[in-house]
């Protein structure tokens, strides 16, 4: 396990080096020139080359390539170009919100697919079991954009029970006004996740109900539930735990829509305005810190799927380190 660690440790940091550069390149390639955010409207050469230098975009590559490392390696993430603000404590400030909406968001959406996965599992021949995994596959293909849009017509505008969106102006110092707020953004992220997840618990726990080992368990005296508790949950969670860590990050990755349905001031409305704005230094350091969170979900994903089955460490290199 120790060396299965050092080599996911490594291949993590091989990973966000890579993640760092590909950042980089890719907007340097776009068109434009992150200047231009500064100019008007018929900017003379030299407006153009003073907001070059001002930006920094008028040096060679490989020294603009080795500002943004060094301020990566200081968790700064340089400038905006817009507001002058230091897009680090900005970033820190952002996650304040949407770490918690998607935390709450994937507890509530766990919650709820567990126990309807396993229903609609056992009981698969049922019509209880068929409007389950009928639930899971509608809510796969519906939009999370347009499931926020009918939650607020109805509980924001139809109902009036629930604010259609933004945050108080205390902010967390108004904790429960806060939790009000959030409701509707959890409940339509934890729908769509769920949906998908009940899918996946469903297949797995079909998997175990017919599989030799549960059979052979029964045979040989044990009930149901303790061949299940025993044999069963350890089998059915390995290649669900793999699931959930992708959903996890892929809902943490797409708060961007919610964010924006719902008038959220997270991470994901400060990307849409630095793209729509041009702000350079603030689509990296956002982009870098999402694919810092999901290469580290990933990583602890991993580690717990390999805990609950240690013979997927035994199929990589032969035998239990």
């Amino acid at each position: 396990m120790r060396k299965y660690i050092i080599r996911r440790l490594a291949f993590l940091l091989v990973s966000l080096a890579l993640a760092s550069v590909t950042l980089f390149v890719l907007l340097r390639i776009m068109p434009g020139d992150p200047a231009n955010a500064l100019l008007p409207v018929g900017a003379t050469p030299e407006q153009i080359t003073a907001a070059q230098h001002e930006v920094g975009s008028d040096l060679p590559l490989i020294v603009q390539f080795l500002h943004w490392i060094r301020d990566l390696s200081t968790f700064h993430f340089g400038t905006s170009i817009i507001s002058s603000y230091s897009v680090g404590p900005e970033i820190a400030s952002r996650l304040s919100l949407t770490i918690p909406l998607t935390l709450i968001a994937f507890v509530v959406a766990v919650a709820i697919a567990i126990p309807l996965g396993f229903i609609a599992a056992f009981k698969a021949k049922t019509w209880y079991g068929a409007l389950l995994n009928g639930f899971s596959q509608l809510g796969i293909a519906i939009p999370v954009f347009w499931v926020g849009v009918i939650f607020i017509f109805i509980f924001a505008l139809k109902m009036m029970v629930l604010p259609s969106g933004g945050i108080p102006p205390e902010g967390w110092a108004n904790f429960p006004g806060m939790l009000k707020y959030l409701i509707l953004p959890v409940a339509t992220i934890a729908l769509v996740m769920s949906s998908s997840l009940t899918r996946y618990v469903r297949s797995a726990t079909l998997d175990v109900l017919g599989s030799d080992y549960l059979r052979t368990s029964r045979s040989l005296g044990s009930t149901f539930t303790q061949a299940m508790v025993r044999h069963g949950l350890r089998n059915a969670a390995a290649p669900v735990i793999s699931i959930v860590g992708i959903e996890l990050a892929t809902t943490f990755v797409g708060a961007v829509v919610v964010e924006s349905v719902f008038a959220l001031p997270g991470l994901g409305s400060l990307l849409v305005r630095a793209i729509a704005q041009h702000d350079y230094p603030v689509i990296q350091g956002v982009l870098f810190i999402s694919t810092f969170a999901v290469l580290i979900i990933g990583f602890f994903a991993d580690l717990i799927q390999r805990l609950v089955d240690p013979r997927l460490i035994t199929n990589l290199s032969g035998g239990l380190t």
